[in-house]
């Protein structure tokens, strides 16, 4: 059963699963999908190309789909895609793509607070938490279990590994490596996060070999390129969670946040 309040404004063309619940002054456009069991509170605006999945929950004022802020916008048909089980608080904004990839994509199970914006392109991963008033801007992308500590910045074509935890108020400008702990300002990398790593069930030999790994590479007295290789020198074949730091730093475009 689909509840819709009276006072919602909802395209009869726009695809809505069941159990979904519409509230009052919502408005929905025609290119909209809605998965099962989602609640659309009141005063949101979905607009053309949104895809919500199932069991998410919209607070009041958020806007998903708008046009991106980017001058090579042409109107093109885009998308802006939320995963399942994610919650959007409220004066959220979460732009469609553009031409470049055709979608601006929020994983499963993440937590958007209250007046973050995510750009146009951006692809944000899985068990993500954006605190409040968190900013991405174009073509950002987000590990998954990522946490981004209120009003954060994170500027165009930033990559944020998996499992970092970014304090508040941090500016991003580089890209930062996976398994981190960054703050200060200007952005500085001081350590791994350990807590987090525990929390989600990392084996205590794991965290010790990430940590190795970047105390070598980042603390130690090596560049980033010698330290990696004078890691290898020493670990023949390193695990897979300080092969995928290996892969995301030499991958890097715009370098690495240093320590």
């Amino acid at each position: 059963m689909i509840t819709i309040h009276p006072q919602a404004a909802v395209s009869p063309k726009a695809r809505i699963a069941d159990n979904v619940r519409i509230g009052a002054f919502t408005f929905i456009d025609d290119d909209v999908e809605i998965g099962e069991s989602t609640e659309i509170q009141s005063n949101v605006v979905l607009k053309n190309g949104t895809r919500i999945g199932n069991e998410c929950t919209v607070f009041s004022g958020a806007v998903i789909g708008s046009e991106p802020q980017d001058l090579k916008f042409q109107g093109e048909p885009t998308l802006a895609v939320i995963g399942n089980r994610t919650v959007i608080r409220e004066c959220v904004t979460v732009n469609r793509g553009t031409s470049h990839s055709g979608k601006a994509i929020v994983g499963d199970d993440c937590l958007l607070m209250a007046y973050t914006h995510v750009a146009h392109d951006c692809v944000v991963g899985n068990h993500v938490i954006l605190s409040n008033v968190t900013q991405l801007a174009g073509h950002v992308t987000i590990g998954d279990w990522a946490i981004l500590g209120g009003m954060a910045k994170v500027v165009q074509f930033c990559n944020v590994g998996a499992h970092v935890m970014l304090g508040a108020g941090v500016k991003v400008t580089k890209d930062i490596p996976p398994y981190t702990l960054i703050g200060r300002e200007p952005a500085r990398l001081e350590g791994i996060n350990v807590i987090g790593l525990k929390r989600r069930g990392f084996a205590t030999d794991t965290i010790d070999a990430i940590e190795h790994f970047f105390s070598m590479v980042y603390f130690g007295s090596y560049n980033v390129t010698d330290g990696i290789e004078a890691y290898k020198a020493l670990v023949s074949e390193p695990c897979a969670e300080v092969q995928l730091c290996i892969d995301f730093i030499k991958s890097s475009k715009k370098g690495t946040i240093r320590a």
